[in-house]
């Protein structure tokens, strides 16, 4: 069973079954406490080996790391999770817990921080949140399913830019 996990930010009142049902998935163990984790922790986005990790040490179960692998698959699959790749072709794994159509970010090509830019851009952000959906619109009356937006934005960060003599 599950560990109870400490929540980091407010998940919607949606319980991890009720999504695990809607989305045709079956209701184990490690896929309640992924989704209860990921969603407690929606602020993060996490690889694979950063999410075993924290689950083994603040829920004292460990999984399989093909387990793991799966199920963040299936998750993602199905739009319970974004799965973002960044420069070095590692994945990074987000609960979606609300419905924005796009979750702008900062890439940093040097030390590979992943910066949320969702504050930053407020006046921005309607105008990508439209324009998200009427590509995912555009697509879903092709027969696209599950389509999502990631919109990465890459460069080098603040910390890095003096690091290397580049003037900002």
């Amino acid at each position: 069973m599950a560990a109870s996990l400490p929540s980091t930010s407010a998940p919607s009142a949606t319980s991890s079954d009720d999504l695990l049902v809607s989305h045709g998935l079956r209701r184990t163990n490690a896929a309640r406490m992924v989704v209860d984790w990921l969603r407690a922790h929606a602020d993060t986005r996490w690889t694979h080996a950063q999410l075993q990790e924290a689950l083994a040490r603040e829920s004292n179960i460990t999984l399989d790391r093909v387990t793991l692998y799966r199920l963040l698959d299936r998750l993602s699959e199905v739009g319970l999770l974004r799965c973002k790749v960044d420069a070095e072709r590692v994945r990074h794994y987000q609960a979606i817990v609300d419905d924005a159509p796009a979750a702008p970010h900062f890439e940093c090509n040097t030390c590979h921080r992943d910066l949320p830019l969702e504050g930053q851009m407020d006046k921005t952000n309607a105008e990508l949140a439209q324009a998200a959906i009427a590509a995912i619109q555009a697509l879903k009356t092709l027969g696209q399913q599950n389509v999502s937006v990631d919109l990465a934005l890459r460069g080098i960060c603040g910390d890095c830019a003096p690091a290397k003599g580049i003037r900002r």
